[in-house]
């Protein structure tokens, strides 16, 4: 399964900027990838791992803003019709395997 998280953070102090900025940095350290500024994408094994990564997100939340969190099956995230520069990219494939640290 996939997780997508997608935010709109507020960055027009100091103090959120920072907030905003780490919010990034922990979905970076905890595994996902940037797909556009505001969206991060990760492949987790079942939805036991997803309601997992969802409490960690929880966590995690700046004190403002909004997060948006999808999940959804390889299949569909294979579906994905993406285009980038004006050109359609194929589609995304799934990691091999998961890597456990």
């Amino acid at each position: 399964m996939w997780i997508l998280v997608m935010f709109d953070l507020p960055t027009d102090t100091k103090l959120q900027r920072k907030a905003a900025g780490d919010f990034r940095n922990f979905l970076l350290d905890t595994g996902y990838a940037r797909c556009q500024f505001s969206i991060y994408a990760r492949f987790v094994n079942g939805k036991e791992a997803v309601d997992t990564r969802v409490n960690q997100i929880e966590r995690a939340l700046p004190p403002s803003g909004d997060v948006q969190i999808l999940n959804f099956t390889d299949r569909q995230f294979g579906d994905i019709v993406h285009f980038s520069d004006q050109g359609r990219r194929g589609p995304r494939k799934n990691p091999e395997q998961l890597v456990l640290f």
